[in-house]
């Protein structure tokens, strides 16, 4: 793969949301991977998600676990429309448990508890498109 090649490449997806992509030509194997920014319109919908009540300090929210989206898709609570939510703020978890589903490519991604604790605020809307890296749940730990 020639040096222009690259260069086209890297400038196709210097404005797309893609964050990786894998290219094999003439036994040359490529692999890119861009993790891009939120805009501001995604940062300011985030900020009203994830206002503060007046009476959280930063010290209540430190030990809060965030769990965070590990791809880019669409957030569901529940396995079906007519399911009932995987959590609710308040539910008790496990290490382990189903939290929600991402569907990305039309497959659906279980995400899983990092640790055992309350689910203390859910940061999404069910049919929510995610980012990469995009908190989900808070969890306070047992």
């Amino acid at each position: 793969m020639e040096l222009d090649d690259l260069k086209g490449l890297i400038a196709l997806l210097k404005d797309t949301d893609i964050t990786e992509l894998q290219i094999e030509k003439d036994g040359s194997k490529v692999r890119i991977k861009r993790e891009k920014l939120l805009s501001s319109i995604e940062i300011s919908k985030q900020a009203v998600i994830q206002e503060k009540p007046a009476a959280e300090t930063s010290e209540d929210t430190q030990r809060l676990v965030t769990v965070t989206s590990p791809i880019v898709g669409t957030f569901y609570r529940a396995s079906s429309p007519d399911a009932e939510p995987f959590v609710q703020v308040g539910t008790r978890i496990k290490k382990g448990q189903v939290l929600c589903i991402i569907e990305a490519m039309k497959l659906m991604n279980e995400i899983e508890g990092e640790a055992e604790g309350v689910v203390a605020r859910i940061l999404v809307e069910n049919g929510q498109s995610v980012e990469y890296g995009e908190p989900l749940f808070l969890i306070e730990p047992v």
